[in-house]
């Protein structure tokens, strides 16, 4: 029997996905990386969240410290003209998973600087999952998987503070 659809792939299908509605914050590694794979640089740009809400991040100040600039800014990937994902192709995002920003690998997990919290982000389609799928096993996802992503992630926001000082 083949494998059932791709939840990401039955989201975009029946909903809004988080490619679309969600401001992808890459950190200088990131860049690096995206870079090296797609032979250019013009996939992000500086810009102040949308939502002033995002620039509340009191449950985890290393992300407010080093993600923002003195300006409120951080460097995100652009965004076709209706929303989408500058990466996101028509069976999802164009990037291999190696490549991929590390906040986009680590969703639909939670966390702070700290480690993982409880639960899940609400936004992914559960509605959509398959009479006994799990949402983490429907993503192909397990938190062995994402704790060196969360780890790699930290070090390189880190990096924020170091080419501010150097740059300006």
């Amino acid at each position: 029997m083949p494998d059932p659809e791709p939840l990401c792939a039955r989201c975009a299908r029946h909903r809004t996905t988080c490619c679309q509605t969600s401001e992808i914050y890459v950190t200088p590694g990131d860049v690096e990386r995206i870079a090296v794979r797609v032979g250019r640089d013009d996939f992000y740009l500086d810009e102040a969240p949308a939502n002033a809400d995002y620039l509340d991040q009191g449950d985890d100040p290393a992300w407010r410290e080093y993600v923002f600039g003195p300006d409120g800014r951080r460097r995100v990937l652009r965004r076709e003209p209706g929303g989408n994902c500058i990466f996101l192709g028509p069976h999802g995002c164009t990037l291999p998973l190696e490549v991929r920003p590390l906040v986009c690998r680590l969703y639909p997990y939670l966390y702070n600087e700290s480690g993982f919290r409880e639960g899940l982000d609400a936004r992914c389609p559960v509605e959509l999952l398959l009479p006994g799928e799990g949402l983490i096993e429907a993503l192909g996802m397990s938190l062995e998987q994402a704790r060196p992503w969360h780890h790699q992630l930290y070090r390189e926001i880190r990096l924020e503070r170091r080419l501010l000082c150097t740059s300006g």
